[in-house]
């Protein structure tokens, strides 16, 4: 009998079929397929698993720059397949142009949506996006009045979606004072974190004297005003200047505050509760146009305050910055602040996308940053000091105040 040849093997001994044998035998059996470089990713490719489709909801003042931090500050490779703005009736094509936020919602293949409308839309649409299945970036302010963030937070929560607010001074914050507020060292001393100036109050006060208007035909007016009243159209309601109404926004404060006092809740380590006592300083509030005002102080129960100034209306506090460091502990103290491991560095928006981990700007934190401007203007509005409840999030015996707290929406729309 004629002895068959041995395969050729491999130092290993293993053995080794020729190379066309191997790629014929391989194909029949379905083992591979040629795929393109741009599936698999690589130095020059990112596979479809990394890149997310993402929409844009209000294309007007910061919605670029909203929508360009997805690829630039965040790092996401995104298909951008979508764009949303009510000025665009007898332009939107329901196919990548939109009026109707609630259209892209729908969309399978849209991940994430950035939101750049006035405030008062933004709690609504991160809401029904979330619930969507969509992963969300807002701009500031998060809310517009307190009762929605906790809404945003409890859907954040509940649907496991990624929420980030769009501000990120607490990326860089100094946490020595957080980490000691936080382990409850503060022990009776004086600590006052101040806040001057650059609040844009003036810039923002909203004109009065403005007569109604016919609405442009390129506006969905009845979709602009959303939850909030259905007033006559007004110029400076519509464009940058909404800021200057109550129905939109919250002035000045609104436009600035969660830039500036975000990173400063963070440090003093608050984004778990709310101050329990809110002074104001300020002339009468008008009921519909934000105006004026000059300070307020707002503390916390265990004695830390936070007063922020506006330079532009009135006299100042008068008050002193008092921070808390290492240098204020006593052995015993700082025994215990040692003992306390730090805390994991915050993450970015695009690194929670890809990790499923809440983003350092996530929907609870923001929600304490951003009542502090809702809480202070709460007390600029009503004119008397609020008393407030840190747990229930609710004006202790100040139906007024409250009321402001958890403002009504125009039906259809409720949280």
């Amino acid at each position: 009998m004629k002895q068959e040849s041995l395969p050729k093997t491999d130092k290993a001994g293993h053995g080794l079929m020729p190379r066309r044998q191997f790629v014929k035998a391989a194909a029949g059996a379905g083992l591979f397929q040629i795929v393109a470089p741009h599936v698999l990713g690589g130095p020059q490719h990112t596979p479809p698993s990394e890149t997310f489709g993402a929409a844009l909801i209000g294309v007007g003042g910061r919605g670029p720059g909203t929508y360009g931090d997805l690829s630039g500050k965040h790092g996401l490779a995104i298909r951008d397949l979508a764009q949303c703005d009510v000025k665009w009736v007898g332009k939107a094509d329901n196919k990548t142009l939109y009026t109707d936020f609630r259209r892209i919602l729908e969309r399978k293949d849209i991940d994430i949506i950035a939101i750049a409308t006035p405030p008062h839309w933004h709690a609504l649409i991160s809401i029904l996006a979330m619930q969507a299945g969509k992963d969300v970036l807002c701009e500031k302010p998060m809310t517009r009045f307190v009762a929605e963030g906790r809404v945003v937070a409890e859907t954040a929560r509940q649907t496991g979606r990624i929420f980030q607010f769009g501000t990120y001074g607490r990326y860089g914050a100094n946490t020595e004072m957080r980490k000691i507020i936080r382990a409850g060292l503060v022990n009776g001393r004086e600590v006052r974190i101040m806040k001057r100036g650059d609040f844009k109050v003036k810039q923002w006060s909203g004109p009065i004297a403005v007569e109604p208007q016919a609405v442009p035909d390129f506006l969905d007016w009845n979709l602009y005003c959303g939850p909030s009243p259905l007033r006559p159209y007004q110029a400076p309601r519509f464009g940058g200047m909404h800021r200057g109404y109550w129905d939109y926004d919250g002035g000045g404060l609104g436009d600035m505050g969660q830039h500036h006092l975000d990173p400063i809740c963070y440090a003093m380590g608050k984004d778990d509760t709310h101050p329990v006592e809110i002074i104001p300083h300020a002339p009468p509030a008008h009921p519909d146009a934000t105006g004026m005002w000059g300070w307020v102080r707002l503390k916390y129960a265990d004695g830390v305050e936070l007063v922020i100034e506006s330079g532009e209306w009135g006299e100042p506090s008068g008050l002193p910055e008092k921070r808390i460091s290492r240098g204020d502990l006593n052995a015993e103290e700082l025994k215990t602040l040692d003992a306390i491991p730090d805390e994991a560095p915050l993450i970015g928006f695009g690194e929670a996308v890809k990790t499923r981990q809440q983003s350092g700007g996530n929907a609870e934190a923001g929600h304490h940053s951003v009542c502090l401007m809702h809480l202070a203007n709460v007390a600029i509005r009503t004119g008397r000091t609020i008393k407030f409840d840190p747990v229930k999030e609710v004006a202790i015996g100040d139906e007024e105040a409250n009321r402001l707290i958890k403002q009504p929406m125009r039906a259809p729309w409720h949280l």
